[in-house]
């Protein structure tokens, strides 16, 4: 049975992800730090495996890696999907202590949870696995007021680069996905808020987070000797061609 390690997978793209990888047959290790969600998932489904970590903290995401890939007797993919939006304002507005929670999930997390993985993944045998990592539309285009949250997934592609490179010598794949407006809380958080400001906004264009899992799947799927480096799917009239 193939084996997938999922962060951030107790609501959202996360969520969706995990229980179309366990309805596809996968042993699956769902992580985040609210262990509620992560006990439906475990009770609803046999090879779900809840693992309650915060990804910014080193030896927790350790041991949640090694725990999972003990359980799984093989660690193949990681979905490396945690992250956070901090709220928008231009730089002069943004205080500093959202600056460092940002960087601190979106990237220091995911350094984190990928360096636990890649370990794993080298020392195991049959060597080799796979590391997705969850970019953004804004890891190549900036919504506007999104100074944290577009510097971090500009940072995430900094590293699923390095990683494709410094995996090849031991057969870790690494690609990232980049989503545009999977409706997930926080996107339907962005439509409200701009709502709340003014009724007549124009909401944006949205798509099923089916979608997004469905897309982590194929990437998932494909043997080692093949690699999707980078996958965008979005809303098909989601502002993004033109948009900066």
């Amino acid at each position: 049975m193939k084996s997938i390690l999922i962060t951030g997978a107790s609501s959202g793209i996360g969520r969706a992800t995990a229980e179309l990888f366990l309805q596809s047959g996968w042993c699956v290790g769902v992580l985040a730090r609210s262990p509620g969600p992560l006990r439906e998932i475990a009770e609803a489904y046999d090879h779900a495996i809840p693992l309650i970590a915060d990804v910014t903290e080193p030896e927790a995401i350790e041991a949640a890696v090694e725990r999972f890939a003990g359980e799984a007797g093989h660690l193949d993919v990681l979905f490396n999907n945690a992250g956070i939006f901090t709220p928008a304002g231009s730089i002069d507005e943004i205080p500093l202590e959202d600056w460092t929670r940002a960087v601190n999930v979106n990237l220091t997390g995911m350094f984190l949870a990928a360096r636990a993985a890649f370990r794993v993944m080298r020392q195991q045998s049959p060597q080799g696995g796979r590391i997705i990592n969850n970019g953004s539309i804004s890891a190549h285009v900036p919504r506007p007021g999104s100074v944290t949250y577009t510097a971090t997934k500009h940072g995430v592609t900094g590293l699923t680069r390095t990683l494709s490179l410094d995996g090849r010598p031991f057969d870790i794949a690494c690609g990232q996905i980049d989503i545009g407006n999977a409706l997930t809380p926080m996107v339907q958080a962005l439509n409200d808020n701009a709502r709340a400001q003014d009724p007549q906004a124009e909401v944006q264009p949205t798509m099923d987070v089916a979608d997004a899992a469905a897309s982590v799947l194929h990437m998932a799927q494909l043997p080692l000797g093949a690699n999707v480096q980078f996958m965008t799917v979005m809303a098909t009239k989601m502002p993004y061609i033109g948009r900066g």
